[in-house]
This record gives C-alpha cells, structure tokens and sequence, in this order.
C-alpha cells in the first residue's frame, strides 16, 4: 500500500519547521494520542532513538524508533523498531517564498508483525488517516503562533 501522505505551507522557515516537526518532546503538542516524547541521546542523528508514549486504545504505550535519515533542514525519517504493529515516518520540509515560508510534507506507513498484520490494514492505516488531517491543522496553528 501507498504511505498516508499529507502537507502544509506554514509561515516559517525551513530550519524553524524543521526543528519543531521532528522534535520528541513537541510531537505532544500536534500529534493526537502523543503523551510524551523524547530523544534517547543528547543529539540526533542516524541511529539515534527515540521513544515516544501514546494513548492508543485507552492506554499508554511506549513506542521506540530508530532515526533513518536526518538532514536538516529538509528531511528526517524513523522507524520503529518493536512491537506488533511499526511505523514508518518521513518529514520533508521545503522552503518557499524566499525561505520565510516553508512547506511540510510527512509520509506514513506501516508494517505489522503477529497479530499486527491483521491490525494495520483493518484500523491502523484508517485511524491514521483519519487523524493526519486535524494534526497537520495544529500543527500549522503551533507553528505559526508564538514558539
């Protein structure tokens, strides 16, 4: 199947987009379901991880990633690593209008092990692309406000 893809054009920079999307501790502020976040080293880059806790089906599950790519200011990729059902993200930031605009893309996929092989075609990948619109909405919103 096709990755779940979705973008925003958003009143800043490459580099400040860039900075906020793909930081741990802010996916909270955009992503439904993100409890918290966090890098799992003092600095990112390839290999580093990163665990994340989200609320999925009225618990709290932690979730740990690998970072695939990371080349800043335009493109940062994980996946995750554990459990049935596995994540694969990419965010691609370009700039426009002269560089005080940019435009955010992110990609979505999923691959599922054990029982999350039945899970990721039925719920996962529907409830994800249910979700994509209303958390690119917030996050334009925290971009464009005060930081």
């Amino acid at each position: 199947m096709a990755p779940i893809v979705s973008s925003v054009e958003v009143s800043r920079s490459a580099e400040e987009a860039f900075e906020y999307v793909i930081d741990p501790s802010t996916m909270r502020e955009w992503q439904q379901g993100v409890v918290r976040g966090s890098l799992d080293t003092t600095d990112m880059a390839v290999g580093s991880r990163c665990t994340t806790v989200r609320r999925i089906g009225g618990r709290d599950r932690e979730v740990t990633t690998e970072i695939t790519q990371y080349q800043p200011p335009s493109r940062w990729a994980d996946r995750g690593i554990e459990g049935p059902i596995r994540a694969m993200v990419g965010v691609t930031v370009e700039p426009l209008s002269g560089g005080v605009q940019s435009r955010v893309t992110i990609e979505v996929d999923f691959t599922g092990h054990g029982v999350g092989r039945l899970l990721v075609p039925l719920v996962v990948r529907r409830q994800a692309a249910k979700e994509m619109p209303g958390n690119m909405k917030r996050l334009k919103e925290r971009l464009e406000a005060n930081l």
